[in-house]
């Protein structure tokens, strides 16, 4: 199983909106790099829900409940046979029971490689093994 970590407005869609709805499709991502993470997850992954703008913290966990599929507003394959826009559906876990920010783990050296910290335009990104047990503790999760 792999987690990731999916990044939004909270002002667009947060945890909290996701828990009313049960469970939404992960679009809105154009990089190209976030789009090749996002063809990897599988039914089963899960994902650290991440506030950007002024909370910049992670909300909540989610699950993948679905395999990736064709983004109807972004059909179509890559030179190389890929999704051009490849969506999945989530559905809430559990809400973070303890605030982690992005303040708070820019400061502990064990992230220095992690790409939320590297990359801060990545909007999805796979979590290290090691550091998703990190996160996971850290956000009470």
């Amino acid at each position: 199983m792999t987690t990731f970590l999916l990044k939004t407005e909270p002002d667009n869609y947060s945890y909290d909106d996701l828990v009313r709805d049960k469970r939404t499709h992960w679009d809105g991502v154009r990089n190209p790099t976030a789009l090749m993470h996002m063809r990897t997850a599988k039914k089963g992954d899960e994902a650290f829900i991440y506030h950007t703008g002024k909370e910049r913290r992670i909300a909540g966990l989610a699950r993948v409940v679905s395999d990736v599929y064709e983004d109807p507003d972004n059909p179509g394959l890559t030179g190389k046979g890929d999704l051009k826009g490849p969506l999945f559906d989530i559905e809430p876990i559990a809400p973070a029971t303890k605030i982690l920010t992005l303040a708070d783990i820019k400061a502990d050296d064990r992230f220095q490689d992690f790409d939320l910290v590297r990359l801060s335009r990545l909007s999805a990104m796979p979590v290290p093994p090691k550091l998703d047990k990190l996160l996971r503790k850290m956000a009470g999760l």
